[in-house]
């Protein structure tokens, strides 16, 4: 058996996942990170370490004219391998933040998926070059200590019983990736959007990794380490439905910011896209003489100081 399934049976077990009887859909992007996972499962699968029906998931975005030769790449490699593919598709709305959209519409097609075929997981190809990136950009934009937290190597999926795992997360580089394809001799597929440097994922890990690599040849895993470390801080419990801002201003500055901000989080469902800037402007209408006031959040939701409390709703 190969390095690379290799660590991810070994990281399948260490997760505590099922070995046997289930369904899992595996999410290909036709990319190295996620052709290399559907590769990897599938050479378990032969092997007999793992014995689960395998449903290859692939989702069309349609941002670029020539996308429909991603989904027929992944469609060949699963008849060439003998796994069950399934396409989505779908226009994603350009209006707002087009990579969120793009997420959002992609996750829903999982997570239809997995119900349809009563699958207990979906996998997903996301590497520790990812949790790195996804580090330093949280970090750049921001955000306190539970945005800079790592993401999760298993979550539940919104909307179906499946949970969404990330078996690479802790184990495979993005090279890594690309050298198993290279061993299975399979070209993976290049989305042109991930060298566009008008997004700042791209430019993080086309300009700035790169740089960083100069000062600490292991800078990748030494972010993901660091935002593993965050994930195990301790967790402040999220108070009720409103803030009272005379107790909140019985805090120190620290204490303050880091209370409301775990309050936003609890009204969101997430930290995505919250910032500094949201939370010290949060902070500043409990000092403002006027009532009334309000701060726009992320998500189309807003905060507003009214009687003495602070009120979260979204509009």
């Amino acid at each position: 058996m190969k390095s690379f399934p290799r660590k991810l049976i070994t990281e399948w077990r260490r997760l505590g996942l099922p070995i046997d009887g289930g369904t899992i859909i595996v999410a290909c992007s036709g990319g190295a990170d996620s052709t290399a996972l559907l590769l990897a499962v599938k050479e378990l699968t032969d092997r007999k370490k793992l014995r689960h029906s395998i449903v290859a998931a692939h989702f069309d975005h349609r941002l670029r004219k020539d996308s429909g030769e991603d989904a027929a790449f992944v469609r060949d490699l699963c008849e060439d391998r003998g796994i069950d593919f399934v396409l989505g598709s779908s226009r994603v709305a350009k209006r707002g933040n087009l990579e969120e959209n793009a997420r959002n519409a992609r996750y829903a097609f999982l997570a239809k998926t997995a119900k349809k075929h009563g699958a207990f997981a979906v996998l997903t190809g996301h590497t520790i070059n990812d949790q790195a990136e996804t580090f330093l950009l949280n970090l750049v934009r921001g955000s306190g200590p539970d945005g800079l937290t790592a993401m999760p190597t298993a979550r539940p999926l919104a909307k179906c019983e499946a949970e969404l795992v990330r078996p690479l997360l802790r184990i495979a580089t993005r090279e890594e990736t690309v050298a198993y394809c290279g061993e299975n001799d399979v070209r993976f597929r290049s989305d042109p959007m991930n060298e566009d440097a008008r997004f700042a994922r791209v430019r993080i890990r086309s300009e700035v990794l790169p740089l960083l690599s100069e000062l600490n040849p292991r800078i990748v895993q030494t972010l993901a380490r660091t935002a593993e470390q965050f994930a195990q801080m301790p967790r402040i419990e999220p108070p009720g439905e409103k803030l009272r801002s005379s107790e909140l201003l019985k805090l120190n500055e620290n204490e303050r910011l880091a209370l409301i901000r775990a309050w936003i989080v609890a009204r969101q469902g997430s930290s995505r896209r919250l910032t500094f800037a949201h939370i010290n402007a949060v902070d500043k209408l409990l000092t403002s003489t006027k009532s009334g006031r309000r701060v726009e959040l992320p998500g189309k939701a807003v905060v507003e100081r009214s009687g003495g409390w602070l009120a979260y709703r979204t509009e």
